[in-house]
């Protein structure tokens, strides 16, 4: 039987679109005008108020939207020391008009990898105080350390043999996962955009072009999962979500997940996968056929890259059409992606955000009932 209750039956990936006022209180802050406790008290506000509607909407999974970030990845990473954050690698996103130049920071590791400090336990402490349900932490998978800069992103005095860098990478996120797990934390996912970027025809030859092998680097990165997780408690769930990029409303990857489906549901000692599925970019169900009975996939149908919504009738024929490959008791629903996995967020309002939450719940309880 598949571990269920986290994930529920209508979850979410966890990033929701930043309010007005919380943007404005950003930029005061990076603008020296107020001081660090003043942002997080206004953030402490943001974050009672999203929690409030999750819960008022029926989620039973409940994030503070990521609302204390500005990427979903750099801002955890760069807290672990031994990493250094640069000028950006430009990136072509696609996006439904055209493309869309983007630079995020530039990561690299310049010295040995340590867990110096709790990353994420204030930000949990908080979320959990104020939530009456299941508190869900997302933090970057580590394989976000490795990818996009590859060997040459990685100081080759520290690290002359990569095997302790993975090592000692692990190690950091044994610690941070220790950390939570202590103050209460018993659902976790991890963001990782690199085994969905391994679908894609284009970006596997821009691994080769680093030096690394596209076939072999699935089996490295779930290796490097399994050592951060592996010995976790049995009521700790930990969920991957896979990611093809996402900002204001474009993406990276494209891409049947068929290229990684084998090691990723079989080598990778995760409960339960966050899957996009919202358009053909992501192929076909097939893959699905490669999922252990004892683990759950949460189908994301609904996209949250455009504002159209989508008929609760369409949503249970895709599923229909996954149970081809899966039972129905192993999966659930969500938006295939964070509303806002960076501060600037998809081009779509805060109500069509919350209209497709309202239909993943909606359908999943016309799926699978209370």
């Amino acid at each position: 039987m598949s571990k269920i209750n986290p994930p529920f039956r209508a979850d979410h990936v966890g990033s929701l679109l930043r309010p007005k006022g919380l943007l404005e209180a950003r930029a005061r802050y990076q603008n020296n005008e107020i001081a660090k406790e003043e942002l997080r008290q206004v953030e402490d506000e943001h974050i009672r108020e999203v929690i409030k509607k999750q819960e008022a909407i029926g989620l039973k999974s409940i994030s503070d939207g990521e609302f204390r970030r500005t990427y979903f990845h750099i801002d955890f990473l760069e807290r672990l020391q031994g990493v250094t954050t640069s000028g950006g690698i430009e990136v072509k996103f696609k996006g439904k008009q055209g493309e869309v130049n983007f630079a995020p920071p530039r990561l690299s590791v310049t010295g040995k990898l340590r867990h110096g400090e709790d990353i994420q336990k204030a930000d949990f402490e908080f979320l959990q105080s104020v939530t009456t349900q299941t508190p869900k932490v997302t933090i970057p998978s580590p394989t976000m350390v490795h990818f996009r800069g590859g060997r040459q992103a990685i100081d080759i005095e520290a690290y002359p043999d990569l095997d302790e860098f993975f090592a000692d990478l692990a190690q950091c996120y044994r610690d941070e996962i220790d950390s939570l797990y202590r103050a209460g934390c018993r659902y976790i996912q991890l963001d990782d955009t690199n085994l969905a970027y391994l679908c894609d025809p284009k970006l596997r030859a821009g691994a080769r072009e680093r030096g690394d092998d596209p076939d072999e680097l699935p089996h490295a990165y779930a290796a490097l999962i399994n050592a951060a997780i592996d010995n976790r408690p049995d009521d700790l769930t930990v969920a991957v979500h896979l990611c093809r990029g996402n900002f204001r409303s474009a993406w990276v990857a494209e891409g049947s997940y068929e290229p990684v489906a084998e090691v990723l549901f079989n080598e990778l000692n995760v409960d339960a996968y966050f899957l996009e599925y919202d358009d053909e970019r992501s192929g076909d169900f097939a893959p699905l056929r490669f999922v252990p009975a004892n683990k759950t996939v949460v189908l994301g149908l609904v996209t949250t890259k455009v504002a159209a919504l989508e008929s609760s009738q369409e949503l249970i024929q895709r599923v229909k059409e996954a149970g081809r490959y899966l039972s129905l008791e192993q999966m659930c629903l969500s938006p295939q992606c964070g509303f806002s996995s960076t501060v600037h967020g998809n081009q779509i309002t805060a109500d069509d955000q919350w209209a497709k939450l309202e239909r993943v719940i909606g359908t999943a309880r016309e799926i699978w009932g209370d």
